[in-house]
C-alpha cells in the first residue's frame, strides 16, 4: 500500500514547463490540462494564464484533440460512435465539440460492418455460431457490444445474424443519450 505524497507546487515558470511536458508524453483536451495544471499551481491565477499562453501558441484546441481521438478511436480499435462520445466527454471535452467530432469521425461508416469487425477481432479464436447458443455467453457478448459503444439495435442484429436463436431478448429498447 504505497502512499503517494502531495505534488510540489509550481510557480508561473515551473508549471509552464510542466504544461509542455504533459503534451509531450500525449495529447491531453484544454479541460484534462487544467485539472493537471490546477493541482499544481502554487498562484491559481498562473493557471488561467498558462493556459491562455497554451491557446496563444496553438498547443491546446478541443475541436482538433477531439477530431484526432474520434479518428484513432475509430480506426485503431474499431470501438462504436457512443463509446468514443463517452469518453471525449471524460477527457472534459464540452459536449457540442465531442458530438461533431464523433459525427464527423463516423460519416460513411456502417455500425453493422464496425460489429461484425469488432466480433471477428474478439472473437476470432471461436465458432461465434456455436459460442453464442450459450445464454450466457450471449449475454455477455450484448454487454461487451455496449460497452464498445454500438446501439443495442444494432448489437442485436448483429447476434441474430451470428446465433440460431435469440427470442430471449426479445425487440431492442430505445438507445438512451449516454450523458
Amino acid at each position: 500500500m504505497g502512499f503517494r505524497s502531495k505534488p510540489k507546487k509550481l510557480n508561473a515558470e515551473q508549471l509552464w514547463d510542466f504544461a509542455l511536458k504533459t503534451l509531450g508524453q500525449r495529447a491531453h483536451s484544454a479541460g484534462e490540462l487544467r485539472q493537471k495544471l490546477s493541482r499544481r499551481a502554487e498562484v491559481p491565477g498562473d493557471v488561467a494564464l498558462t493556459m491562455l499562453k497554451l491557446r496563444d501558441y496553438g498547443l491546446t484546441d478541443d475541436k482538433k484533440f477531439s477530431e484526432a481521438f474520434a479518428a484513432s478511436r475509430l480506426q485503431n480499435r474499431g470501438l462504436g460512435s457512443l463509446r468514443v462520445l463517452r469518453d471525449l466527454r471524460a477527457r472534459r471535452v464540452a459536449g457540442p465539440v465531442a458530438a461533431s467530432a464523433v459525427s464527423n469521425a463516423y460519416a460513411g461508416t456502417s455500425e453493422s460492418q464496425l460489429i461484425d469487425d469488432f466480433l471477428a477481432r474478439k472473437y476470432r479464436s471461436k465458432n461465434l455460431g456455436e459460442f453464442l447458443k450459450e445464454q450466457k455467453n450471449l449475454a455477455s457478448v450484448f454487454r461487451r457490444l455496449r460497452t464498445a459503444g454500438f446501439s443495442s439495435g444494432a448489437s442485436l442484429d448483429a447476434l441474430k445474424r451470428h446465433a440460431n436463436s435469440i427470442e430471449d431478448f426479445g425487440e431492442p429498447p430505445e438507445d438512451d443519450d449516454p450523458s
